[in-house]
């Protein structure tokens, strides 16, 4: 592909480097604007991408998660005890959202759809984040709507009230059975005997 407006590098572990964390080291040598690590595992790699967040690059990255709160306590839980302290308030400063996606059978079965929960770090959240009280964000992601917020929940409720998908796969993938049926969605029979 010819770059036009832009110029992309791509390092490719096993290719370019032998880990991700060198991969990374290599591509902040050629000063990129936007940076995108495949996959955080380790914490060589996790740290490299908070440095370059912090340096003012935008770095896009992947976890295997299924919750914002649980992304970031992955990214923290990652660190020495001795450090997590000191990596939550970097982490608090540099973090701008955080998105968790599964995906989902769609109602016709005939495909699936993307269930997503998207945190963006606010004032408050960035407080939860430096004060290790990570246990509190969704309630601060249920409340910030205004802010582009929803929770995994949330976004069950609407694809099933928009007929995406069934309310058996809301339960069967929600987060709380309790907040989908607040939002008057009734539980299927298989399910209430399981609780």
């Amino acid at each position: 592909h010819p770059s036009i407006k832009s110029m992309i590098q791509q390092r490719q572990v096993g290719v370019h480097a032998i880990t991700f964390a060198q991969a990374l080291r290599a591509a902040l040598r050629e000063s990129p604007d936007i940076v995108l690590v495949g996959e955080m595992r380790d914490l060589e790699t996790i740290s490299q991408a908070i440095s370059a967040a912090e340096t003012g690059h935008l770095v896009f990255g992947t976890l295997h998660t299924n919750s914002a709160a649980k992304t970031v306590d992955r990214i923290i839980d990652v660190f020495p005890a001795d450090s997590q302290d000191s990596i939550r308030s970097m982490l608090s400063g540099t973090l701008k959202a955080v998105i968790a996606q599964q995906l989902v059978k769609t109602h016709d079965g005939q495909g699936r759809v993307a269930v997503q929960e998207i945190m963006t770090v606010n004032m408050g959240v960035a407080g939860l984040i430096r004060e290790a009280k990570t246990s509190q964000i969704p309630s601060f992601i249920t409340m910030g709507s205004r802010e582009g917020m929803q929770s995994m929940d949330q976004h069950l409720i609407a694809l099933v009230n928009d007929g995406r998908i069934s309310t058996e796969c809301a339960f069967e993938r929600c987060h709380s059975a309790n907040t989908l049926k607040r939002a008057g969605l009734v539980e299927p029979p298989a399910f209430a005997l399981r609780e």
